[in-house]
Protein backbone atom coordinates (compact mmCIF):
# COMPACT_ATOMS: atom_id res chain seq x y z
CA UNK A 1 0.00 0.00 0.00
CA UNK A 2 2.85 2.37 0.87
CA UNK A 3 4.58 1.57 -2.42
CA UNK A 4 1.37 2.17 -4.37
CA UNK A 5 0.88 5.50 -2.57
CA UNK A 6 4.43 6.52 -3.42
CA UNK A 7 3.87 5.60 -7.06
CA UNK A 8 0.69 7.67 -7.20
CA UNK A 9 2.47 10.60 -5.58
CA UNK A 10 5.22 10.35 -8.19
CA UNK A 11 2.63 10.31 -10.97
CA UNK A 12 0.90 13.43 -9.63
CA UNK A 13 4.26 15.18 -9.63
CA UNK A 14 4.49 14.61 -13.39
CA UNK A 15 0.92 15.60 -14.32
CA UNK A 16 1.86 19.05 -15.78
CA UNK A 17 4.56 17.48 -17.94
CA UNK A 18 2.33 14.59 -19.02
CA UNK A 19 -0.41 17.03 -20.00
CA UNK A 20 2.00 18.89 -22.26
CA UNK A 21 3.36 15.69 -23.79
CA UNK A 22 -0.15 14.34 -24.39
CA UNK A 23 -1.21 17.58 -26.08
CA UNK A 24 1.85 17.43 -28.33
CA UNK A 25 1.06 13.83 -29.24
CA UNK A 26 -2.60 14.67 -29.82
CA UNK A 27 -1.73 17.50 -32.22
CA UNK A 28 0.77 15.37 -34.15
CA UNK A 29 -1.64 12.43 -34.61
CA UNK A 30 -4.67 14.65 -35.24
CA UNK A 31 -2.84 16.38 -38.07
CA UNK A 32 -2.51 13.07 -39.94
CA UNK A 33 -6.28 12.74 -40.36
CA UNK A 34 -7.44 16.36 -40.58
CA UNK A 35 -6.53 16.79 -44.23
CA UNK A 36 -8.47 13.81 -45.65
CA UNK A 37 -11.77 15.71 -45.76
CA UNK A 38 -10.06 18.94 -46.91
CA UNK A 39 -8.62 17.50 -50.15
CA UNK A 40 -11.57 18.58 -52.40
CA UNK A 41 -11.43 22.25 -51.30
CA UNK A 42 -7.64 22.23 -51.77
CA UNK A 43 -8.05 20.89 -55.32
CA UNK A 44 -10.31 23.84 -56.13
CA UNK A 45 -8.17 26.36 -54.24
CA UNK A 46 -4.89 25.52 -55.98
CA UNK A 47 -6.38 24.25 -59.28
CA UNK A 48 -4.60 20.88 -59.08
CA UNK A 49 -5.52 17.29 -59.85
CA UNK A 50 -6.62 14.80 -57.20
CA UNK A 51 -3.44 12.73 -57.66
CA UNK A 52 -1.31 15.84 -57.07
CA UNK A 53 -3.29 16.76 -53.96
CA UNK A 54 -2.78 13.25 -52.58
CA UNK A 55 0.92 14.07 -52.16
CA UNK A 56 -0.07 16.16 -49.14
CA UNK A 57 -1.02 12.85 -47.49
CA UNK A 58 1.56 10.60 -49.14
CA UNK A 59 4.52 12.93 -48.51
CA UNK A 60 3.55 13.35 -44.86
CA UNK A 61 3.32 9.59 -44.41
CA UNK A 62 6.66 8.96 -46.13
CA UNK A 63 8.60 11.49 -44.03
CA UNK A 64 7.01 10.05 -40.88
CA UNK A 65 7.95 6.53 -41.88
CA UNK A 66 11.54 7.48 -42.69
CA UNK A 67 12.17 9.39 -39.45
CA UNK A 68 10.61 7.00 -36.91
CA UNK A 69 13.32 4.28 -37.32
CA UNK A 70 15.98 6.95 -36.70
CA UNK A 71 14.33 8.24 -33.52
CA UNK A 72 16.23 5.92 -31.16
CA UNK A 73 19.57 7.26 -32.45
CA UNK A 74 18.33 10.86 -32.30
CA UNK A 75 17.11 10.42 -28.71
CA UNK A 76 20.47 9.00 -27.58
CA UNK A 77 22.43 11.62 -29.51
CA UNK A 78 20.51 14.82 -28.72
CA UNK A 79 18.51 13.98 -25.59
CA UNK A 80 14.75 14.11 -25.12
CA UNK A 81 14.54 17.81 -24.16
CA UNK A 82 16.28 19.28 -27.21
CA UNK A 83 14.68 16.74 -29.54
CA UNK A 84 11.15 17.37 -28.29
CA UNK A 85 11.57 21.14 -28.58
CA UNK A 86 12.97 20.78 -32.11
CA UNK A 87 10.15 18.41 -33.08
CA UNK A 88 7.47 20.81 -31.82
CA UNK A 89 9.24 23.72 -33.53
CA UNK A 90 9.22 21.92 -36.88
CA UNK A 91 5.62 20.81 -36.42
CA UNK A 92 4.35 24.27 -35.44
CA UNK A 93 6.38 26.03 -38.15
CA UNK A 94 5.03 23.62 -40.77
CA UNK A 95 1.47 24.31 -39.59
CA UNK A 96 2.05 28.06 -39.91
CA UNK A 97 3.42 27.65 -43.45
CA UNK A 98 0.44 25.50 -44.48
CA UNK A 99 -2.04 28.02 -43.08
CA UNK A 100 -0.44 30.88 -45.02
CA UNK A 101 0.47 28.91 -48.17
CA UNK A 102 -0.24 30.93 -51.35
CA UNK A 103 0.59 28.01 -53.69
CA UNK A 104 0.47 24.23 -53.62
CA UNK A 105 4.28 23.96 -53.60
CA UNK A 106 4.47 26.03 -50.41
CA UNK A 107 1.63 23.97 -48.93
CA UNK A 108 3.48 20.71 -49.64
CA UNK A 109 6.70 22.10 -48.15
CA UNK A 110 4.79 23.00 -44.98
CA UNK A 111 3.33 19.49 -44.74
CA UNK A 112 6.77 17.90 -45.05
CA UNK A 113 8.15 20.19 -42.34
CA UNK A 114 5.18 19.22 -40.14
CA UNK A 115 5.99 15.56 -40.76
CA UNK A 116 9.60 16.01 -39.59
CA UNK A 117 8.29 17.02 -36.17
CA UNK A 118 5.44 14.52 -36.01
CA UNK A 119 7.68 11.59 -36.97
CA UNK A 120 9.86 12.20 -33.91
CA UNK A 121 7.23 13.19 -31.33
CA UNK A 122 5.45 9.85 -30.84
CA UNK A 123 8.45 7.55 -30.14
CA UNK A 124 10.04 10.36 -28.14
CA UNK A 125 7.03 10.81 -25.85
CA UNK A 126 6.75 7.04 -25.37
CA UNK A 127 10.41 6.93 -24.33
CA UNK A 128 9.86 9.71 -21.78
CA UNK A 129 6.85 7.87 -20.31
CA UNK A 130 8.86 4.66 -19.95
CA UNK A 131 11.41 6.56 -17.85
CA UNK A 132 8.86 8.49 -15.79
CA UNK A 133 6.70 5.47 -14.91
CA UNK A 134 8.14 2.33 -13.31
CA UNK A 135 6.75 -0.98 -14.67
CA UNK A 136 4.36 -1.33 -11.71
CA UNK A 137 2.28 1.68 -12.84
CA UNK A 138 3.38 2.05 -16.45
CA UNK A 139 -0.09 1.18 -17.69
CA UNK A 140 -1.40 4.51 -16.39
CA UNK A 141 1.25 6.44 -18.29
CA UNK A 142 0.73 4.54 -21.55
CA UNK A 143 -3.02 4.91 -21.09
CA UNK A 144 -2.62 8.69 -21.00
CA UNK A 145 -0.41 8.48 -24.08
CA UNK A 146 -3.05 6.35 -25.80
CA UNK A 147 -5.65 9.01 -25.09
CA UNK A 148 -3.91 11.22 -27.64
CA UNK A 149 -2.89 8.46 -30.02
CA UNK A 150 -6.33 6.82 -30.38
CA UNK A 151 -8.71 9.71 -29.78
CA UNK A 152 -7.07 12.06 -32.30
CA UNK A 153 -7.45 9.98 -35.50
CA UNK A 154 -11.04 9.14 -34.64
CA UNK A 155 -12.10 12.74 -34.01
CA UNK A 156 -10.09 14.13 -36.94
CA UNK A 157 -12.66 13.54 -39.75
CA UNK A 158 -15.50 15.00 -37.66
CA UNK A 159 -13.55 18.10 -36.72
CA UNK A 160 -12.28 18.55 -40.26
CA UNK A 161 -15.77 18.12 -41.76
CA UNK A 162 -17.20 20.72 -39.37
CA UNK A 163 -14.43 23.23 -40.16
CA UNK A 164 -14.75 22.72 -43.93
CA UNK A 165 -18.53 23.19 -43.86
CA UNK A 166 -18.43 26.34 -41.73
CA UNK A 167 -15.00 27.96 -42.17
CA UNK A 168 -11.92 27.95 -44.40
CA UNK A 169 -9.63 24.91 -44.66
CA UNK A 170 -6.81 27.18 -43.46
CA UNK A 171 -8.28 27.05 -39.95
CA UNK A 172 -7.21 23.38 -39.79
CA UNK A 173 -3.62 24.64 -39.65
CA UNK A 174 -4.03 28.10 -38.13
CA UNK A 175 -5.79 26.55 -35.12
CA UNK A 176 -2.84 24.24 -34.44
CA UNK A 177 -0.24 27.03 -34.36
CA UNK A 178 -1.17 28.65 -31.00
CA UNK A 179 -1.53 25.24 -29.35
CA UNK A 180 1.87 24.22 -30.70
CA UNK A 181 3.42 27.42 -29.35
CA UNK A 182 1.91 26.75 -25.90
CA UNK A 183 3.35 23.21 -25.87
CA UNK A 184 6.72 24.54 -27.01
CA UNK A 185 6.92 27.22 -24.31
CA UNK A 186 5.67 25.07 -21.43
CA UNK A 187 7.89 22.14 -22.41
CA UNK A 188 10.94 24.39 -22.44
CA UNK A 189 10.37 25.00 -18.71
CA UNK A 190 9.19 21.55 -17.60
CA UNK A 191 11.18 19.10 -19.69
CA UNK A 192 14.67 17.86 -18.83
CA UNK A 193 16.76 15.02 -20.20
CA UNK A 194 15.96 11.63 -18.69
CA UNK A 195 19.45 10.24 -19.33
CA UNK A 196 22.86 11.41 -20.43
CA UNK A 197 23.41 12.12 -24.09
CA UNK A 198 25.75 9.81 -25.96
CA UNK A 199 28.29 11.08 -28.47
CA UNK A 200 27.37 8.52 -31.08
CA UNK A 201 29.01 8.68 -34.51
CA UNK A 202 26.72 9.36 -37.46
CA UNK A 203 25.97 6.15 -39.36
CA UNK A 204 25.70 7.30 -42.98
CA UNK A 205 25.15 3.82 -44.44
CA UNK A 206 22.50 2.94 -41.85
CA UNK A 207 20.71 6.25 -42.38
CA UNK A 208 20.79 5.82 -46.17
CA UNK A 209 19.43 2.26 -46.20
CA UNK A 210 16.85 3.04 -43.52
CA UNK A 211 15.36 6.22 -44.99
CA UNK A 212 15.43 5.06 -48.60
CA UNK A 213 14.31 1.53 -47.71
CA UNK A 214 11.35 2.46 -45.53
CA UNK A 215 10.48 5.38 -47.83
CA UNK A 216 10.27 3.30 -51.02
CA UNK A 217 8.52 0.42 -49.25
CA UNK A 218 5.85 2.69 -47.75
CA UNK A 219 5.37 4.46 -51.09
CA UNK A 220 4.90 1.09 -52.78
CA UNK A 221 2.30 0.10 -50.20
CA UNK A 222 0.52 3.43 -50.59
CA UNK A 223 0.33 3.09 -54.39
CA UNK A 224 -0.63 -0.59 -54.29
CA UNK A 225 -4.11 0.27 -53.04
CA UNK A 226 -4.89 2.41 -56.10
CA UNK A 227 -2.60 1.02 -58.83
CA UNK A 228 -2.66 -2.67 -57.88
CA UNK A 229 0.03 -4.95 -56.50
CA UNK A 230 1.22 -5.98 -60.00
CA UNK A 231 1.89 -2.42 -61.20
CA UNK A 232 5.58 -2.16 -62.28
CA UNK A 233 6.24 0.95 -60.14
CA UNK A 234 4.59 -0.66 -57.10
CA UNK A 235 6.58 -3.87 -57.52
CA UNK A 236 9.84 -1.98 -58.03
CA UNK A 237 9.26 0.09 -54.88
CA UNK A 238 8.28 -2.92 -52.76
CA UNK A 239 11.24 -5.05 -53.91
CA UNK A 240 13.71 -2.16 -53.52
CA UNK A 241 12.28 -1.29 -50.12
CA UNK A 242 12.48 -4.85 -48.81
CA UNK A 243 16.04 -5.21 -50.11
CA UNK A 244 17.28 -1.97 -48.51
CA UNK A 245 15.46 -2.60 -45.22
CA UNK A 246 17.02 -6.10 -45.12
CA UNK A 247 20.47 -4.55 -45.61
CA UNK A 248 19.68 -2.08 -42.82
CA UNK A 249 18.65 -4.88 -40.43
CA UNK A 250 21.76 -6.95 -41.18
CA UNK A 251 24.02 -3.93 -40.80
CA UNK A 252 22.41 -2.94 -37.49
CA UNK A 253 22.68 -6.47 -36.07
CA UNK A 254 26.42 -6.45 -36.82
CA UNK A 255 26.99 -2.94 -35.48
CA UNK A 256 28.48 -2.35 -32.03
CA UNK A 257 26.37 0.82 -31.68
CA UNK A 258 23.23 0.25 -33.76
CA UNK A 259 20.94 3.14 -34.64
CA UNK A 260 17.97 0.81 -34.23
CA UNK A 261 18.73 -2.26 -32.13
CA UNK A 262 16.75 -5.17 -33.56
CA UNK A 263 17.89 -7.31 -30.64
CA UNK A 264 14.68 -6.16 -28.95
CA UNK A 265 13.04 -9.08 -30.78
CA UNK A 266 15.04 -11.51 -28.62
CA UNK A 267 12.47 -10.74 -25.92
CA UNK A 268 9.54 -13.08 -26.51
CA UNK A 269 6.68 -10.94 -25.15
CA UNK A 270 7.92 -7.86 -27.01
CA UNK A 271 7.92 -9.89 -30.23
CA UNK A 272 4.47 -11.37 -29.53
CA UNK A 273 2.96 -8.01 -28.57
CA UNK A 274 4.43 -6.48 -31.76
CA UNK A 275 2.72 -9.15 -33.89
CA UNK A 276 -0.62 -8.62 -32.12
CA UNK A 277 -0.28 -4.85 -32.51
CA UNK A 278 0.25 -5.28 -36.27
CA UNK A 279 -2.95 -7.33 -36.43
CA UNK A 280 -4.90 -4.82 -34.32
CA UNK A 281 -3.67 -1.91 -36.44
CA UNK A 282 -4.75 -3.62 -39.67
CA UNK A 283 -8.16 -4.38 -38.15
CA UNK A 284 -8.53 -0.80 -36.90
CA UNK A 285 -7.63 0.73 -40.25
CA UNK A 286 -10.16 -1.50 -41.99
CA UNK A 287 -12.96 0.29 -40.14
CA UNK A 288 -11.41 3.74 -40.59
CA UNK A 289 -11.09 3.11 -44.35
CA UNK A 290 -14.30 1.18 -45.16
CA UNK A 291 -16.93 2.97 -43.08
CA UNK A 292 -16.46 6.42 -44.69
CA UNK A 293 -16.77 4.79 -48.16
CA UNK A 294 -19.97 3.03 -47.11
CA UNK A 295 -21.49 6.06 -45.39
CA UNK A 296 -20.58 8.76 -47.92
CA UNK A 297 -20.36 7.01 -51.30
CA UNK A 298 -23.14 4.45 -50.87
CA UNK A 299 -25.51 5.93 -48.31
CA UNK A 300 -25.15 9.60 -49.29
CA UNK A 301 -24.17 10.99 -45.87
CA UNK A 302 -22.11 14.19 -45.80
CA UNK A 303 -18.53 14.06 -44.43
CA UNK A 304 -19.77 15.76 -41.25
CA UNK A 305 -22.61 13.24 -40.80
CA UNK A 306 -20.21 10.36 -41.37
CA UNK A 307 -17.78 11.88 -38.89
CA UNK A 308 -20.51 12.38 -36.29
CA UNK A 309 -21.40 8.70 -36.58
CA UNK A 310 -17.82 7.74 -35.71
CA UNK A 311 -17.45 10.40 -33.00
CA UNK A 312 -19.10 8.42 -30.14
CA UNK A 313 -16.62 5.61 -30.77
CA UNK A 314 -13.79 8.13 -30.52
CA UNK A 315 -15.18 9.40 -27.22
CA UNK A 316 -15.37 5.83 -25.89
CA UNK A 317 -11.73 5.22 -26.83
CA UNK A 318 -10.68 8.50 -25.23
CA UNK A 319 -12.47 7.73 -21.97
CA UNK A 320 -11.35 4.11 -21.84
CA UNK A 321 -7.67 4.59 -22.66
CA UNK A 322 -6.60 5.79 -19.16
CA UNK A 323 -9.00 3.30 -17.57
CA UNK A 324 -7.56 0.39 -19.53
CA UNK A 325 -4.09 1.57 -18.49
CA UNK A 326 -5.09 1.37 -14.81
CA UNK A 327 -6.67 -2.06 -15.38
CA UNK A 328 -3.42 -3.19 -16.98
CA UNK A 329 -1.49 -2.28 -13.82
CA UNK A 330 -3.90 -4.41 -11.74
CA UNK A 331 -4.72 -7.34 -14.05
CA UNK A 332 -1.84 -7.57 -16.49
CA UNK A 333 -2.14 -7.79 -20.30
CA UNK A 334 -3.81 -11.16 -20.93
CA UNK A 335 -7.34 -10.52 -19.56
CA UNK A 336 -7.57 -7.17 -21.34
CA UNK A 337 -6.18 -8.56 -24.60
CA UNK A 338 -8.48 -11.60 -24.65
CA UNK A 339 -11.64 -9.61 -23.87
CA UNK A 340 -10.66 -6.77 -26.19
CA UNK A 341 -9.82 -9.09 -29.11
CA UNK A 342 -13.04 -11.05 -28.58
CA UNK A 343 -15.14 -7.87 -28.72
CA UNK A 344 -13.18 -6.61 -31.73
CA UNK A 345 -13.57 -9.92 -33.59
CA UNK A 346 -17.32 -10.21 -32.97
CA UNK A 347 -18.10 -6.60 -33.87
CA UNK A 348 -15.89 -6.72 -36.97
CA UNK A 349 -17.83 -9.80 -38.09
CA UNK A 350 -21.11 -7.94 -37.55
CA UNK A 351 -19.91 -5.37 -40.07
CA UNK A 352 -19.94 -8.12 -42.72
CA UNK A 353 -23.77 -7.86 -42.75
CA UNK A 354 -24.13 -4.29 -44.00
CA UNK A 355 -26.76 -3.47 -46.60
CA UNK A 356 -28.10 -0.35 -48.30
CA UNK A 357 -30.81 -0.21 -45.62
CA UNK A 358 -28.76 -0.76 -42.44
CA UNK A 359 -29.87 1.82 -39.88
CA UNK A 360 -27.66 4.73 -38.83
CA UNK A 361 -28.26 3.89 -35.15
CA UNK A 362 -27.16 0.27 -35.59
CA UNK A 363 -23.88 1.28 -37.26
CA UNK A 364 -23.21 3.94 -34.61
CA UNK A 365 -23.85 1.50 -31.74
CA UNK A 366 -21.78 -1.26 -33.33
CA UNK A 367 -18.88 1.13 -33.95
CA UNK A 368 -19.02 2.25 -30.30
CA UNK A 369 -18.81 -1.35 -29.06
CA UNK A 370 -15.94 -2.05 -31.46
CA UNK A 371 -14.13 1.06 -30.23
CA UNK A 372 -14.58 -0.13 -26.64
CA UNK A 373 -12.95 -3.45 -27.51
CA UNK A 374 -10.03 -1.81 -29.28
CA UNK A 375 -9.49 0.59 -26.36
CA UNK A 376 -8.59 -2.45 -24.24
CA UNK A 377 -5.94 -3.51 -26.73
CA UNK A 378 -3.68 -0.86 -28.20
CA UNK A 379 -1.78 0.56 -25.24
CA UNK A 380 -1.95 -2.45 -22.87
CA UNK A 381 -0.50 -4.81 -25.48
CA UNK A 382 2.25 -2.36 -26.43
CA UNK A 383 3.05 -1.76 -22.75
CA UNK A 384 3.25 -5.52 -22.11
CA UNK A 385 6.04 -5.80 -24.66
CA UNK A 386 7.94 -2.67 -23.65
CA UNK A 387 7.88 -3.74 -19.99
CA UNK A 388 10.13 -6.66 -20.87
CA UNK A 389 12.91 -4.49 -22.29
CA UNK A 390 15.80 -3.27 -20.14
CA UNK A 391 16.00 0.54 -19.73
CA UNK A 392 18.85 0.91 -22.22
CA UNK A 393 16.60 -0.52 -24.97
CA UNK A 394 13.55 1.64 -24.22
CA UNK A 395 14.17 4.11 -27.04
CA UNK A 396 14.85 1.26 -29.46
CA UNK A 397 11.68 -0.51 -28.38
CA UNK A 398 9.50 2.57 -28.88
CA UNK A 399 11.10 3.29 -32.26
CA UNK A 400 10.53 -0.30 -33.37
CA UNK A 401 6.91 -0.34 -32.14
CA UNK A 402 6.08 2.91 -33.91
CA UNK A 403 7.82 1.81 -37.10
CA UNK A 404 5.78 -1.40 -37.16
CA UNK A 405 2.60 0.56 -36.48
CA UNK A 406 3.35 2.89 -39.39
CA UNK A 407 4.12 0.00 -41.76
CA UNK A 408 1.16 -2.11 -40.65
CA UNK A 409 -1.16 0.88 -41.05
CA UNK A 410 0.01 1.29 -44.66
CA UNK A 411 -0.31 -2.45 -45.24
CA UNK A 412 -3.80 -2.40 -43.75
CA UNK A 413 -5.05 0.42 -45.99
CA UNK A 414 -3.47 -1.04 -49.16
CA UNK A 415 -4.65 -4.57 -48.41
CA UNK A 416 -8.21 -3.49 -47.59
CA UNK A 417 -8.32 -1.28 -50.69
CA UNK A 418 -7.20 -4.18 -52.90
CA UNK A 419 -9.64 -6.66 -51.37
CA UNK A 420 -12.51 -4.16 -51.61
CA UNK A 421 -11.73 -3.41 -55.28
CA UNK A 422 -11.36 -7.06 -56.31
CA UNK A 423 -14.44 -8.31 -54.46
CA UNK A 424 -16.60 -5.42 -55.71
CA UNK A 425 -15.58 -6.24 -59.29
CA UNK A 426 -16.31 -9.92 -58.64
CA UNK A 427 -19.82 -9.21 -57.35
CA UNK A 428 -20.51 -6.76 -60.18
CA UNK A 429 -19.54 -9.48 -62.65
CA UNK A 430 -21.91 -11.93 -60.98
CA UNK A 431 -24.79 -9.43 -61.14
CA UNK A 432 -23.98 -8.69 -64.78
CA UNK A 433 -24.23 -12.39 -65.58
CA UNK A 434 -27.70 -12.47 -64.11
CA UNK A 435 -28.75 -9.42 -66.19
CA UNK A 436 -28.85 -11.46 -69.38
CA UNK A 437 -31.52 -10.70 -71.97
CA UNK A 438 -31.32 -14.34 -73.06
CA UNK A 439 -32.69 -15.23 -69.61
CA UNK A 440 -36.49 -15.27 -70.06
CA UNK A 441 -37.19 -14.28 -66.45
CA UNK A 442 -34.86 -11.27 -66.53
CA UNK A 443 -36.02 -10.26 -70.02
CA UNK A 444 -39.65 -10.31 -68.91
CA UNK A 445 -38.87 -8.33 -65.74
CA UNK A 446 -36.84 -5.76 -67.68
CA UNK A 447 -39.57 -5.24 -70.24
CA UNK A 448 -42.18 -4.88 -67.52
CA UNK A 449 -40.12 -2.25 -65.64
CA UNK A 450 -39.39 -0.38 -68.89
CA UNK A 451 -43.09 -0.24 -69.85
CA UNK A 452 -44.06 0.95 -66.37
CA UNK A 453 -41.33 3.63 -66.37
CA UNK A 454 -42.39 4.83 -69.83
CA UNK A 455 -46.00 4.97 -68.69
CA UNK A 456 -45.23 7.01 -65.56
CA UNK A 457 -42.74 9.45 -67.16
CA UNK A 458 -44.34 9.72 -70.63
CA UNK A 459 -41.03 8.86 -72.29
CA UNK A 460 -40.72 6.95 -75.52
CA UNK A 461 -39.87 3.27 -75.20
CA UNK A 462 -36.22 3.71 -76.35
CA UNK A 463 -35.56 6.54 -73.85
CA UNK A 464 -37.24 4.62 -71.04
CA UNK A 465 -35.11 1.59 -71.85
CA UNK A 466 -31.88 3.63 -71.59
CA UNK A 467 -32.97 5.15 -68.27
CA UNK A 468 -33.85 1.75 -66.81
CA UNK A 469 -30.50 0.31 -67.92
CA UNK A 470 -28.69 3.25 -66.27
CA UNK A 471 -30.65 2.83 -63.03
CA UNK A 472 -30.12 -0.94 -62.94
CA UNK A 473 -26.38 -0.51 -63.54
CA UNK A 474 -26.21 2.08 -60.76
CA UNK A 475 -28.04 -0.24 -58.38
CA UNK A 476 -25.75 -3.12 -59.36
CA UNK A 477 -22.68 -0.96 -58.70
CA UNK A 478 -23.95 0.04 -55.27
CA UNK A 479 -24.94 -3.50 -54.33
CA UNK A 480 -21.62 -4.95 -55.48
CA UNK A 481 -19.75 -2.24 -53.51
CA UNK A 482 -21.68 -3.14 -50.34
CA UNK A 483 -20.89 -6.82 -50.92
CA UNK A 484 -17.23 -5.89 -51.46
CA UNK A 485 -17.19 -4.00 -48.15
CA UNK A 486 -18.75 -6.99 -46.37
CA UNK A 487 -16.14 -9.34 -47.85
CA UNK A 488 -13.34 -6.99 -46.79
CA UNK A 489 -14.67 -6.87 -43.23
CA UNK A 490 -14.69 -10.68 -43.32
CA UNK A 491 -10.94 -10.62 -44.01
CA UNK A 492 -10.52 -8.13 -41.17
CA UNK A 493 -12.44 -10.55 -38.95
CA UNK A 494 -9.90 -13.23 -39.82
CA UNK A 495 -7.04 -10.96 -38.76
CA UNK A 496 -8.86 -10.14 -35.52
CA UNK A 497 -9.46 -13.81 -34.76
CA UNK A 498 -5.75 -14.56 -35.25
CA UNK A 499 -4.99 -11.79 -32.72
CA UNK A 500 -7.57 -13.29 -30.34
CA UNK A 501 -5.77 -16.67 -30.41
CA UNK A 502 -2.35 -15.07 -29.92
CA UNK A 503 -3.57 -12.96 -26.99
CA UNK A 504 -3.87 -16.12 -24.84
CA UNK A 505 -0.06 -16.46 -24.95
CA UNK A 506 0.64 -13.04 -23.43
CA UNK A 507 2.00 -12.99 -19.90
CA UNK A 508 2.70 -10.31 -17.34
CA UNK A 509 6.50 -9.96 -17.47
CA UNK A 510 6.44 -7.98 -14.21
CA UNK A 511 5.87 -11.33 -12.48
CA UNK A 512 8.85 -13.01 -14.15
CA UNK A 513 11.61 -14.06 -11.79
CA UNK A 514 14.66 -11.83 -12.29
CA UNK A 515 17.63 -13.69 -13.75
CA UNK A 516 20.10 -11.63 -11.82
CA UNK A 517 20.06 -8.98 -9.15
CA UNK A 518 21.68 -5.70 -10.03
CA UNK A 519 21.76 -2.37 -8.30
CA UNK A 520 20.29 0.30 -10.59
CA UNK A 521 21.09 3.95 -10.43
CA UNK A 522 18.13 6.29 -9.93
CA UNK A 523 16.77 7.66 -13.20
CA UNK A 524 16.81 11.44 -13.71
CA UNK A 525 13.32 12.90 -13.75
CA UNK A 526 12.33 14.90 -16.85
CA UNK A 527 10.64 17.48 -14.60
CA UNK A 528 12.70 20.45 -13.49
CA UNK A 529 12.33 21.80 -9.98
CA UNK A 530 12.18 25.61 -9.77
CA UNK A 531 15.71 27.01 -9.66
CA UNK A 532 17.35 23.64 -10.21
CA UNK A 533 20.34 23.68 -12.56
CA UNK A 534 20.51 19.94 -13.06
CA UNK A 535 17.79 17.34 -13.58
CA UNK A 536 16.14 16.24 -10.36
CA UNK A 537 16.45 12.59 -9.45
CA UNK A 538 13.13 10.79 -9.38
CA UNK A 539 12.95 8.18 -6.67
CA UNK A 540 11.86 5.42 -8.98
CA UNK A 541 12.54 1.79 -8.48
Amino acid sequence: MASESADNKGIKQHIPLLTVLMLGTFLAVLNQTLLNVAIPPLINEFDITASTAEWLLTGYMLVNGMLIPLSAYLIDRFGVRLLFLLAMFFFTSGSLICGLAPTFSVMLAGRLIQAVGAGIIMPLVMTIILFVFPPEVRGKGMGLFGLGMMFAPAIGPTLSGWVIENYSWRLLFDGIVPLGVIVLVVASFLLRDVKERKKLPFDFWGTFTSTLGFGTFLYGLNQAGSDGWTDPVVLACLVTGVFLVSLFVIQQLNSKRPMLDFRVFKYDIFSLSSIINVIVTIAMFSGMFLLPIYLQNLRGFTPLEAGLLMLPGAVVMGIMSPISGSLFDKLGPRPLAVVGMLITTVTTYEFTRLSLDTSYTFILTLNMIRAFGMSLLMMPIMTAGLNQLPPELNSHGTATSNTMRQVSGSIGISLMTSIFTMRSSFHLGKLSEQADMMNPAFSEMFQSVTNAFASVTGMQSAQAKEMVITMLYGQANMQSAVSGINDTFLWATGFSFAGFILSFFLRDVRKDKPKETTVKEPVPSPVAEPGAKEPVLAGMK
